[in-house]
């Protein structure tokens, strides 16, 4: 059975974006833009809300360019390649390749694609996010801890689930981002 997994880029307080609703701080280096590729890299479906979706689409159009960076050029590659479904009652259409709109998240479905998928699924945005771990669907998490307290935004991390952690791995950049992999104990 394929994973879910969650992985968030947050501001040392665990903010995903200040209170303006800006993330530029969050701009990862090449070292860790290359660490989150390889993260990324088994990931065979995303599944994200209609924000996080309108964040990411711009990858599509990094698809086949040649004149940047190659940490961009693999992370296009990535999202390229990998199947999409967006939760969205608003967007009537997508304008990515392989990608399909669900009007609501449904637990149920998830656990299906889950159990049916050759490769692992990851989840982003935190609101969709919250509801997979209120489901009891979210197998892994992957937070790269910025060093920057921005003092409110949006939450990386659900309010009101409580879930048991297993940490698995720990790194630290020369930039100062540290990152956390947790094993979800949903039992």
């Amino acid at each position: 059975m394929a994973q879910l997994f969650y992985t968030a880029i947050t501001s040392l307080d665990g903010y995903i974006n200040d209170t303006s609703g800006s993330f530029d701080w969050s701009a990862p280096d090449e070292q860790v833009h290359s660490f989150v590729n390889d993260l990324e890299r088994p990931i065979g479906t995303y599944l994200f809300g209609r924000r996080m979706y309108e964040t990411m689409k711009v990858w599509d159009s990094f698809y086949g360019k040649t004149d940047l960076m190659r940490v961009v050029r693999d992370y296009a590659d990535l999202w390229h390649l990998a199947d999409k479904v967006v939760y969205s009652r608003t967007l009537q259409e997508v304008e990515t390749a392989r990608t399909r709109i669900e009007p609501t998240f449904d637990p149920d479905a998830v656990r299906r694609l889950k159990a049916e998928a050759d490769a692992d699924l990851s989840v982003g945005g935190a609101e969709l996010a919250g509801q997979a771990f209120a489901a009891g669907l979210v197998d892994q998490i992957h937070l790269l801890l910025s060093p920057i307290i921005v003092g409110g935004g949006t939450r990386a991390l659900p309010a009101a689930v409580r879930t048991g952690l297993e940490l698995l791995d720990e790194r630290t950049f020369g930039n100062g981002v540290v990152h956390l992999h947790y094993a979800v104990r949903n039992d």
